[in-house]
């Protein structure tokens, strides 16, 4: 299916909103982003531009084409800059061979009508973790393979708590929890530290209290949402969260938590690198429900997608990649430099294995969903952009949480 000019346009809107979540945005690009695949060679997208060419991921990229028996140009993006680049490629007719895109961009990409159906290629994605896989399934149709994936937990400081007389295992609903963010703030300490930006930071970051609470991203202003958003609230208006939570992006609240003066930071897999090197014990716990049990967490990562081409006769080659990236042997490589979870239980077996400390987070992907799951797609960014002002909104004490969410609802329906 050949996307129409408008269609692009439209998705180039949404892809603009969403930014890296993960730790391996940002950067400058790698190479001149040309799509010359004629004759032996292959083009490769990624939004790694932090790994160059003799990098473990480089060199990987580079021996999965040789193992084709074709050349593999590679070209480093940032996440955001990537998706644009990828609708303009599709609309002049010279998108890349392979491309590794975030895994809410996957939805834009295909209603623009510019990736191919798994299926379709004979990939193989049975042994892929269905909640992870999830996040690039259109219409019971995936359109990647998934790399590996991130998500959020809470990281909190051993002496902190023990100072204050709370065991970490206490903490099982929002009850116990905000419970023990007022035993450290009474001796002493401080409670918790989060990113609440205006930006899709603020919405990922926000999400596991939202669904925690039932709620529905269909219907912001439910009062399963109003009650997460009054949590939030509460924390800040109390002295238990820091009020620059409003500016906090996730690598400012990381640091924030790194000071050794906060009990918990909310945060993804992968800081697990700065935490070991933070010069204090910590642990790792899941995010609670309201009620109890771990709140279902929004899935980060990234799909080895496969864009339309022309010449279809390219696909044999390209599957080729995109199952020597993707493989067993080199999914535990490439997730143990990203510090991501495996999408298989047999890769995530072996990274425990290697690593005991990855058990919780193993855990917290199983619990975790798609941002665009559950039938959202593309209108995940005319959602998430009304809730991470919303929360802005209330947090500042603009409006209350209840009003400011009956705007997002408003803002999300004409979008």
């Amino acid at each position: 299916m050949i996307p129409t000019s408008r269609t692009l346009l439209a998705a180039l809107a949404a892809v603009g909103t969403l930014a890296s979540l993960t730790a391996c945005g940002g950067g400058s690009d790698e190479g001149s982003g040309s799509s010359d695949a004629s004759g032996g060679t292959y083009t490769f997208w990624d939004p790694y531009p932090q790994f160059d060419a003799s990098s473990p991921w480089g060199k990987l990229v580079g021996e999965c084409g040789t193992k084709a028996g074709v050349t593999v140009k590679r070209t480093a993006y940032d996440t955001t800059d990537l998706g644009n680049k990828a609708l303009l490629a599709a609309q002049q007719g010279n998108a890349p061979d392979v491309m590794l895109v975030d895994n809410p961009v996957v939805s834009t990409l295909v209603e623009a009508g510019i990736l191919n159906k798994t299926s379709d290629l004979g990939l193989d994605t049975k042994a892929i973790q269905k909640n992870i896989i999830g996040a690039g399934t259109i219409d019971d149709a995936s359109y990647g393979v998934p790399i590996g994936a991130n998500t959020l937990a809470l990281y909190y400081n051993k002496k902190v708590l023990t100072a204050a007389g709370v065991d970490p295992a206490s903490i099982k609903d929002w009850t116990s929890l905000t419970a023990a963010l007022r035993k450290v703030k009474d001796a002493g300490k401080k409670g918790i530290t989060f990113s609440a930006i205006n930006t899709e930071e603020g919405s990922f970051q926000f999400l596991p209290w939202f669904w925690g609470a039932g709620g529905d991203l269909t219907e912001l202003d439910s009062d399963k949402g109003v009650a997460a958003l009054s949590l939030w609230k509460q924390w800040v208006d109390d002295g238990l969260a820091p009020k620059d939570v409003l500016q906090n992006t996730q690598t400012t609240s990381w640091q924030e938590f790194a000071t050794g003066d906060y009990a918990f930071g909310e945060n993804g897999t992968w800081q697990l690198g700065n935490a070991d090197k933070a010069g204090f014990d910590y642990g790792v716990v899941n995010i609670p429900g309201q009620k109890g049990g771990s709140a279902p967490v929004p899935t980060g990562g990234e799909f080895v997608t496969v864009p339309v081409q022309k010449d279809s006769a390219r696909y044999d080659v390209t599957k080729k990649i995109v199952e020597c990236l993707t493989n067993d042997t080199n999914l535990l490589a490439t997730d143990t430099t990203l510090a991501y979870i495996a999408p298989t239980a047999a890769v995530q077996s072996e990274q425990v294995k290697a690593n005991p400390k990855l058990e919780p987070w193993v855990r917290a992907v199983a619990a975790a969903r798609g941002r665009t799951s559950g039938g959202l797609g593309s209108k995940y960014p005319t959602i998430s952009q009304p809730l991470w002002t919303a929360v802005q909104s209330a947090l500042s004490g603009g409006k209350s949480p209840q009003a400011a969410l009956d705007t997002a609802q408003s803002s999300a329906e004409k979008g």
